[in-house]
């Protein structure tokens, strides 16, 4: 096989392209002076049994095509250039290099001194280590790109209607019992037909996958007998993570990740990836070369200006992609466009999306990246969402991003916390979190549903233990508890952790409804974070990061307790589906509706009337009333009709004592009592009436919702 003869090919695509007779091999690097292409033997992948360069060299675009070279075929790279760290350049041909643009990889890393491009132990960083690293790299592999995506179709559900679920690949499935034993934690596990069906029992629409790019499990949690079991520590940005697959990983995960989304898209349910474009796994100057480090190092990442031996470091992970570099941007639209056109997949979070948009320093929201996302084509149609923060300054972006996104509503999720919590002076901000955040979203033209309203997430206290800890408890991640924010608007209810006591336990469980009543019926689109349905714990541990157990793990033997939770929720859901009311495309505007003598959205204090200013400025206030008009002039369904739903009361106590509420008559002479959070199925099977005008008592720290008869 040595006596192959390397072609010219071409510079693009990047990557492995197979073209059913051999392959074309394609490696960017501006800086490097000589790229070998290293091929395995897949019967015993670290057997070496051609190395061959690629001599041709197309706007800084090593490439070359070799004949019979198939799928299944593993490959790898070494990168010659100047070894000057102090000038930003770390070019080490000793040490076996990723593609970038590998679509599979197999194998995993194995963390010894040779994974540094420096000697350990020598002049800090300044002094190349010699020895070769290839025993402890994986292999990319060559893939068909190949798939039978027969019956399949965009479902493109409107934003407004979408409710999102975030979930782990492994995490959901690994105990569950009804699924063979090799489906357990994989692709295949998430798209079984057991899984849907809880899905769709549920009524979520979209599930939002922690990251499934291949990742890396770093040295110092392997040294504390932990892994990275979230994935954010990315290194391959076209690679479906290989140890989330049941049926191989010398191209096998590529088909299971397609299949999976094959099936939700059968089942209508859409897929959303959570993406890490700021950052790789190889850290900072003193961390591991794996790839983009060896490769071209100097245009891979955002060096300090007057230090390029250094990173700059917005994401508090050691190193910053350099989304200023033009083929770094390509490489990220690559990706995307390869998990959307080749993938199917819905849509994308972005994690730590401030870092995507950063010029020279600061935050620019109509930066290269946006420019290139609206004007692209193919993610025009997806679903884009950010979390719109890192950890440089100014970064905090909650409601700046450009109209065509969505984002994850940290402002919502502190408020909403607080307020049940019992903090003073929230109802103000309440009102606008409740209704879509039309301070953050209406004035450059976005909606309601660019709001992604969530209480819990991955990062953080699940639902559970927000009502269950006033602190984190995060011992097990070997960092002395300093790990994770302690900053958390939690409340424990009495109690830190388990107890026996049953009026904190009840108190508990009314606080899960309350906030899932919260999020359910808030305007924007709900994320529940996955196992919060049935009250998911992980014993007061709010960085759950290295935790690949049953800490973070789903538990399917459920108590009557769970699983009553888990059928309030999709009570909720299937509620908010119904009523247009919930999930308005629109922002109220607080002004009568024509014919009906009364406004789209009335705030009401507990005599029944419209709320003061007085009131609205009051600290110790804690009761909330909102009406919610159902008929709309300004709402139109998808066929240009007026919006037409029921005429909704919501009642939020967040006070230690109960509260009477006089019924508004607005509208109304009765009301039907849909929703009490007070009783431990949250619905009445049988709803209560009211008349207009009498008076209710709001249990302390309950949630009533009404709806209007006549």
């Amino acid at each position: 096989m040595n006596s192959l003869r390397v072609r010219q090919g071409h510079p693009y695509p990047l990557g492995a392209t197979w073209d059913g007779i051999g392959t074309n091999f394609a490696l960017f690097s501006a800086n490097a002076q000589k790229v070998e292409l290293c091929l395995f033997d897949p019967q015993d992948p670290q057997r070496e049994i051609m190395r061959k360069q690629l001599r041709e060299k197309t706007d800084h675009v090593f490439h070359g095509y070799l004949n019979d070279v198939r799928p299944g075929a593993l490959y790898a790279y070494r990168v010659h250039g100047p070894w000057k760290p102090e000038e930003g350049h770390r070019f080490n041909r000793f040490k076996l290099l990723l593609d970038p643009y590998a679509k599979a990889l197999t194998g995993g890393f194995k963390w010894k001194d040779e994974m540094f491009s420096y000697r350990i132990g020598g002049n800090e960083d300044f002094e190349m280590d010699k020895r070769d690293n290839a025993s402890l790299m994986p292999r990319c592999v060559v893939i068909d790109d190949k798939f039978d995506w027969t019956g399949d179709r965009r479902i493109d559900r409107p934003m407004a209607e979408t409710v999102i679920y975030e979930v782990h690949v492994k995490g959901f499935s690994k105990l569950w019992s009804v699924l063979p034993a090799r489906q357990r934690g994989t692709y295949a596990g998430l798209g079984s037909r057991a899984a849907i069906a809880y899905f769709r029992r549920l009524g979520v629409t979209a599930i939002e996958l922690q990251p499934v790019h291949h990742f890396v499990n770093d040295s110092f949690l392997e040294g504390r007998g932990l892994a990275n079991y979230w994935g954010y520590s990315s290194i391959g940005y076209f690679a479906p993570e290989s140890r989330y697959a049941s049926a191989g990983t010398a191209g096998q995960q590529v088909t299971e990740f397609k299949q999976m989304v094959k099936n939700l898209h059968a089942a209508g349910i859409e897929v959303i990836l959570d993406v890490v474009y700021n950052h790789t796994a190889e850290g900072n100057h003193l961390g591991p070369t794996m790839s983009f480090k060896g490769i071209d190092n100097a245009s891979y990442y955002r060096l300090v200006g007057d230090s390029p031996r250094h990173y700059m470091d917005y994401t508090g992970t050691g190193n910053t992609l350099n989304m200023r570099n033009p083929k770094v941007l390509q490489l990220v639209m690559d990706s995307l466009r390869y998990f959307t056109t080749e993938c199917h997949v819905d849509g994308f979070r972005f994690d730590l999306a401030s870092t995507l948009a950063r010029g020279l320093h600061e935050v620019d929201k109509l930066g290269g990246f946006f420019d290139i996302i609206h004007q692209d084509p193919v993610l025009q149609r997806v679903k884009l969402i950010a979390e719109p923060w890192d950890v440089g300054e100014g970064g905090y972006q909650v409601g700046n991003f450009p109209v065509g996104w969505a984002e994850w509503n940290g402002k919502y999720r502190d408020c909403v916390r607080a307020y049940w919590k019992g903090d003073d002076s929230q109802v103000g901000e309440l009102a606008a979190r409740l209704t879509g955040s039309s301070d953050l979203y209406q004035d450059d033209g976005r909606r309601p549903y660019s709001s992604i309203n969530f209480i819990t997430a991955h990062d953080g206290f699940t639902l559970h233990d927000l009502v269950s800890y006033n602190d984190k408890h995060n011992e097990a991640n070997g960092e002395n508890n300093n790990d994770g924010d302690s900053n958390n608007h939690s409340w424990n209810c009495g109690a830190e952790g388990p107890t026996d006591d049953p009026a904190i336990n009840a108190l508990r469980r009314r606080q899960l409804r309350n906030f899932l009543a919260t999020l359910m019926l808030s305007q924007g689109v709900p994320m529940l974070c996955g196992g919060d349905e049935y009250g998911r714990t992980q014993h007061g541990n709010n960085n759950a990061y290295c935790q690949d157990n049953e800490i973070s793990w789903f538990k399917w033997d459920r108590t009557p307790d769970e699983m009553a939770l888990t059928d309030f929720t999709r009570r909720l859901i299937s509620l908010r589906r119904e009523h247009p009311t919930f999930r308005r495309p629109k922002f109220f505007y607080g002004r009568k509706v024509r014919g009906a003598g009364v406004k789209d959205i009335m705030w009401l204090n507990p005599a029944g009337q419209e709320m003061s200013d007085e009131e609205w400025g009051t600290h110790f206030v804690k009761t909330l009333g909102v009406l919610l008009w159902g008929d709309s002039h300004d709402v139109r369904d998808w066929h240009g009709a007026p919006m037409h739903d029921d005429t909704f009361l919501m009642l939020l106590n967040a006070s230690h004592m109960p509260v009477d509420f006089i019924l508004p008559d607005h509208g109304a002479t009765r009301w039907s009592l849909v929703l009490d959070t007070t009783l431990e199925t949250g619905f009445l099977d049988t709803p209560a009436e009211h008349e207009a005008s009498s008076r209710i008592t709001l249990t302390e720290r309950s949630f009533l919702l009404l709806r209007r008869i006549a």
